[in-house]
């Protein structure tokens, strides 16, 4: 049996294609799997900021595409570039286990940046969440592939990154300050891979079946609750992090304003994930305030 893995071209996304691969290959020895490498528009474009290219979507929607026109017969995601739903016609059926979920600084450490410190990421998360714990920041764009933002990580007193792109790299900068979950909640998915094929295609869904793993599919399907509750509209800071611990979940999320003067929180627990990811959006869109957050943007 042959099929065909679709993928984006970096460094990184190479390594989660043949990671997944080789979990297959564990499984089915007999497997052959063909790498269709197709290049996005967050790709093509390397200098326009993320959220004009659209945000989430501008690293998966050519990618979804080649699987939806049959050239590939499945995608492999970081899930963090995830938008809430899939595009008619695809399904997401399989997480394999879920690497470090946490956001680092390279650079320096975070008690340690000075007054005013120049910080460096293309993601509005990172740098309205980290203004709301030190006003004082001042935030530059930074874009580029790991190796490309880890050349110009000299420019700046620090850049922020996910601590699992490294990790997965083998890449190890002088100074990396892994950030707690308190000081930067993680995006919704990050640190998890995620695997999309056609709709009602049974025989890859059992196939995958295999290397998911059941605990991250539980916290990622819980996070992505809780995005798609916000709305396709939410363009606003969010992050959700969800901890699997026996039949339970505890979800944390975050909704805050881009600059980061408001920022809300809340934690709960649960044993099913899409009503605790609904929940815990209603929450801080009902009872926080977050839809009046909203409504201001």
């Amino acid at each position: 049996m042959k099929i065909r893995a679709a993928t984006r071209g970096s460094p990184l996304a190479l390594w989660q294609t043949n990671k997944v691969i080789s979990l297959l290959s564990a499984d089915f020895p007999e497997l052959e799997t063909e790498i269709v490498i197709v290049e996005t528009t967050g790709d093509k474009d390397r200098e326009t900021s993320l959220s004009e290219l659209g945000g989430q979507g501008a690293f998966v929607k050519e990618v979804q595409l080649a699987v939806l026109e049959g050239k590939a017969d499945f995608a492999i995601h970081s899930a963090k570039d995830l938008p809430a739903m899939s595009p008619d016609g695809l399904q997401l059926i399989a997480f394999p286990e879920r690497a470090d979920s946490r956001d680092v600084l390279v650079g320096k450490h975070w008690e340690e940046l000075p007054h005013e410190a120049r910080i460096a990421t293309g993601s509005i998360r990172r740098k309205a969440h980290l203004l709301h714990q030190r006003p004082d920041l001042c935030f530059e764009d930074l874009r580029g592939n790991i190796e490309t933002r880890l050349k110009k990580a000299e420019h700046y007193d620090a850049i922020v990154m996910a601590k699992a792109a490294l990790d997965r790299l083998g890449l190890t900068p002088e100074v990396v300050d892994v950030l707690d979950p308190s000081i930067l909640l993680p995006q919704v998915g990050q640190g998890a891979l995620a695997i999309e094929t056609r709709a009602q295609d049974e025989n890859l869904k059992a196939l995958f079946s295999e290397i998911d793993h059941v605990d991250t599919h539980r916290a990622v399907l819980a996070e992505r609750a809780f995005l798609h509750e916000l709305g396709s509209g939410c363009d606003l800071p969010v992050a959700a992090n969800a901890v699997v611990s026996g039949d339970g979940i505890s979800l944390t999320a975050v909704v805050s304003s881009v600059d980061g003067k408001s920022l809300l929180r809340t934690t709960e627990t649960g044993q099913e994930s899409l009503s605790l990811g609904k929940s815990v959006a209603q929450n801080l869109l009902d009872t926080q305030g977050g839809r009046e957050l909203l409504k201001k943007q």
